[in-house]
């Protein structure tokens, strides 16, 4: 029995638990499934963001009276308090208020108002949940996007799918626990701290994926290495690893053991994952997706994919959804060709997911960071600035009640009057679902025990089927 081997058995002897308190994690395997804390509603988790904030007023938010009043004077009641980016713009210049374009209708059983710019997801309102009284803290992109994927606008707070694969695992062996796709002319504002795992190992952050043969970069084995040589290569340095993690009890020793082992089994997994020539004409039709096109639409289809093959959490980011209504951020054809690209996608999958079976264990969100304005922003044509008071997001399957309309705001969709559902209470509810108490699932770091709700969050109970 060699080094390592003699290490491995002593160290599964000490470390039975990879939720610990000292966060030691599990050398038998780091991304092994682990009970919830009760019985979980969803198994897997498709976060489909969308990044720059899409105008809930264009979309989701039916406002009669504040198109009734557009171009008017906004209320000082509704002003009072409030927080918003470029504050020249909305304050000493006084923006008035703006109603929008956009023709809305009434959707499926639910009577559900949609606007006439998402036809693909009009669709499907009997199947989702839709809740147009979110709200956030944090009003410019990068801290907003960090405070929806971790719960503060701090650096360094691990990310929600980094706490949901740290409390429960992943039933993926040949895939990491939690996996990033994205899409649109760039990256969101904030880059990995998004998807990052702050004071929590690093094996559990996000990866991100990508497009075409070579999903993650340098994963593919040079061709002059033979797959013996690669594996002796491996088996030498996770022994060295493992006496360097006997000597100094570095959870991070045992984060880079089990991500040369992920990586290595990768080779093949990744690959075959992007690989779409099994799909069926139907399917790509479905989805609006091409074989070997990237894009949002195939991002979508490869979500599909991942929980098939048991991924825990995926994030879907897709830019721009920015309307200041400068250059590209209009709340004409800039908005209207983002909303295009996503509409049919993300029914699609609802869709697909539902006929395979899959709907009840996977939990779909859709949403951005905030929401925008009720009253105008004048640039180089009239757009909307950013709004935390007051945004919607969507959600399907994994137990949450399908059909649901859920919360209410004043007339000028300005803030919540009827179920107001913070991000922390977003959090709070998403972790329910998947069977964890967000109060108990905690790390101590620095001497007090965190959380990815903080010190506040509470059930959307009515959320829940």
């Amino acid at each position: 029995m060699g080094l390592g081997s003699v290490a491995l058995a002593s160290l599964l002897g000490e470390w039975k638990s990879s939720a610990s308190p000292e966060g030691k994690p599990n050398l038998a395997n780091s991304f092994a499934p682990k009970p919830t804390q009760f019985p979980a509603r969803a198994k897997s988790i498709i976060q489909l963001f969308m990044a720059g904030g899409p105008s809930q007023l264009e979309l989701w938010d039916h406002k009669p009276k504040l198109t009734a009043l557009h171009g008017q004077a906004i209320p000082d009641s509704f002003l009072e308090g409030k927080r918003f980016a470029f504050m020249d713009s909305s304050f000493k210049n006084r923006s008035t208020l703006l109603g929008t374009k956009r023709q809305f209708a009434r959707h499926g059983q639910s009577g559900a108002w949609v606007s006439e710019l998402l036809p693909y997801t009009a669709g499907i309102v009997d199947d989702i949940a839709i809740v147009k009284s979110c709200a956030t803290n944090l009003f410019n992109h990068a801290p907003a996007k960090l405070f929806m994927n971790t719960g503060s606008g701090i650096f360094g707070r691990p990310s929600m799918g980094a706490w949901v694969t740290y409390g429960i695992g992943s039933e993926s062996q040949n895939l990491p626990g939690f996996v990033v796709l994205q899409s649109g002319p760039r990256g969101p504002r904030g880059g990995p701290v998004n998807w990052g795992s702050g004071f929590l190992p690093t094996q559990f952050q996000g990866v991100p994926l990508r497009s075409g043969a070579e999903p993650i970069l340098n994963l593919s084995t040079p061709k002059e290495i033979s797959a013996p040589s690669q594996r002796r290569a491996l088996d030498a340095i996770r022994d060295l690893n493992l006496a360097r993690l006997v000597e100094t009890g570095d959870p991070e020793i045992a984060t880079r053991i089990a991500s040369y082992e992920m990586a290595y089994r990768m080779q093949s997994s990744a690959p075959e994952l992007t690989d779409l020539r099994g799909e069926s004409d139907a399917t790509l039709s479905l989805y609006g997706a091409k074989r070997e096109e990237p894009g949002f639409a195939r991002n979508c289809l490869l979500a599909r994919r991942l929980v098939e093959r048991g991924v825990r959490f995926i994030q879907l980011y897709h830019a721009d959804w920015d309307s200041h209504g400068g250059p590209g951020q209009t709340l004409e054809g800039d908005f209207e060709k983002v909303v295009h690209e996503v509409d049919q996608p993300c029914a699609a999958l609802v869709k697909d997911l539902k006929s395979r079976g899959l709907i009840d264990d996977t939990l779909v969100m859709w949403g951005g960071e905030f929401g925008r304005t009720p009253m105008g922003e004048a640039r180089e044509k009239t757009g909307r600035n950013h709004h935390i008071d007051a945004f919607t997001m969507w959600f399907a399957g994994g137990g949450t009640r399908p059909g649901l309309v859920l919360g209410e705001t004043d007339e000028l969709g300005f803030s919540p009057v009827e179920d107001r559902a913070h991000v922390h209470d977003l959090h709070a509810t998403i972790l329910h679902l998947l069977g964890l108490d967000h109060e108990k699932l905690t790390f101590r770091f620095q001497g007090r025990d965190f959380r990815l709700t903080d010190v506040e969050g509470a059930l959307i109970r009515k959320l829940i089927a």
